[in-house]
């Protein structure tokens, strides 16, 4: 089940139903079945202390992901996905993208990393921008369906 919720921020997801769907599928795609997976929308002052405190890291990112996830026994993907709400804003306009785009980029994002796929070499990261264009097609597919 997905659920969001909301961190220091007013922020509220469009369409959370037609996106809760979108990620099952995504799992499945990937192999998985979808657990508990939280959302929550934060502040970049927030988001920037959860990094301080759990990863030791002092820098604003847009998303920190904490896996719970079972991928060898059940494949059952679970965990909380943190997002720093102004960091996607702001990448939005680096990467001259419309901010809900670049939302729905960083929450299928989160759920490829509960799926297993990293990010921290150029070859991993490649992998995972070519996954999220992917997903983010059948998300404009099931748009266009409705």
């Amino acid at each position: 089940m997905v659920r969001y919720y909301n961190d220091a921020t007013n922020y509220r997801l469009r369409d959370k139903r037609k996106i809760a769907a979108w990620l099952r599928d995504v799992a499945t795609m990937e192999g998985y079945t979808l657990g508990d997976v939280n959302y929550i929308f934060c502040s970049s002052e927030r988001h920037l202390e959860i990094n301080k405190q759990f990863l030791g890291h002092d820098y604003f990112t847009d998303i920190i992901t904490f896996d719970y996830s079972d991928r060898k026994g059940e494949r059952v993907v679970a965990g909380d996905v943190f997002i720093d709400v102004e960091t996607v804003r702001d990448n939005a306009r680096i990467y001259g993208t419309r901010f809900i785009d670049e939302m729905h980029r960083v929450v299928v994002h989160g759920v490829l990393h509960l799926c297993g796929q990293k990010d921290k070499t150029p070859s991993a990261e490649r992998q995972m921008h070519r996954k999220e264009d992917k997903y983010l097609a059948v998300l404009k597919a099931m748009s266009n369906e409705q």
